[in-house]
Formats: structure tokens, C-alpha cells, sequence
């Protein structure tokens, strides 16, 4: 029998060692970890309300255990009857929602005063804390 001698085919290519580093698995590893951080982040569930320090100005008007704010026509406010601006007016609110006692504070707008300023009047009454808050004269709105 003959012997059968096999010789290495000298022109195919010859297996070349992968030079270029595999990055797939490293990208999936990084996606998983941002995942994993994602998910571990705490949601935000109660936001604590911070008082920082501000401009708190002193009331300028008395105040009385039941105060009227108004809002004439012309869209100007009023404390118990005395002509006052916003930033007044956020001081007398605040001065009557820290008394031991909580002011009550009487809410009634003219007819033809903008509903803008109603509704910002309102907003700053909220913000300063007042607990005692009412309408009055709604029964003059009654009929149209």
C-alpha cells in the first residue's frame, strides 16, 4: 500500500491571530449597569417646603381680628379700606396669619374688577399661610 504524504497548501491563507478586542460584550455590560442605576435612583415622593430667608417686611396697617381685602374697579387693592400695593399687602397677610389667633380675612372683590387680579390676590393670600379666608358680598352677583 502506499504511503499518502500530505503536504500543507502553501498558497491558502494562513490563520491570523484577532488582533481587534471584542467590545460587544463590554457595551452590553455598560447598558446594564446604566439600567440597574436608572432603576436604583429614588423617586422623588415628598418635597419639603424650605422658608429661605427673604425681604419680610412689618405691616404697615393694623391689624384686626376680621380684615376686609378689596379690589375696586380699577383694580386696586385695598386693606380695611386704605389703598395698599401687592407687596403691602403680602406683608399685612402674613402679619395677620402668624397672630396667635389667625385673622380672618374677608374677601370681596368689585364687580368690575379683573378676574386676573382676583385670582392673584387670592394666590398671594394662600402662599402667606392665612387659615381664616372668606367671600363676602357674593349675594349682590346673585342676579345677572
Amino acid at each position: 500500500m502506499p504511503h499518502i504524504v500530505t503536504r500543507p497548501n502553501l498558497y491558502a491563507p494562513r490563520p491570523r491571530p484577532i488582533s481587534e478586542m471584542n467590545v460587544t460584550p463590554f457595551i452590553d455590560v455598560l447598558l446594564v449597569l446604566l439600567i440597574v442605576m436608572i432603576l436604583a435612583m429614588p423617586v422623588q415622593v415628598n418635597v419639603t417646603p424650605v422658608d429661605l430667608p427673604g425681604e419680610r417686611r412689618e405691616p404697615s396697617l393694623p391689624v384686626l381680628d376680621q380684615n376686609t381685602i378689596t379690589i375696586d374697579a380699577a383694580d386696586r387693592l385695598a386693606w380695611n379700606g386704605t389703598t395698599v400695593s401687592a407687596q403691602a399687602l403680602r406683608a399685612q397677610v402674613a402679619a395677620a396669619a402668624e397672630l396667635a389667633t389667625p385673622a380672618v380675612l374677608r374677601f370681596a372683590p368689585d364687580k368690575h374688577a379683573s378676574y386676573n387680579t382676583a385670582a392673584r390676590t387670592i394666590a398671594l393670600i394662600r402662599e402667606e399661610g392665612a387659615k381664616g379666608f372668606t367671600f363676602v358680598g357674593n349675594d349682590r352677583y346673585r342676579n345677572f
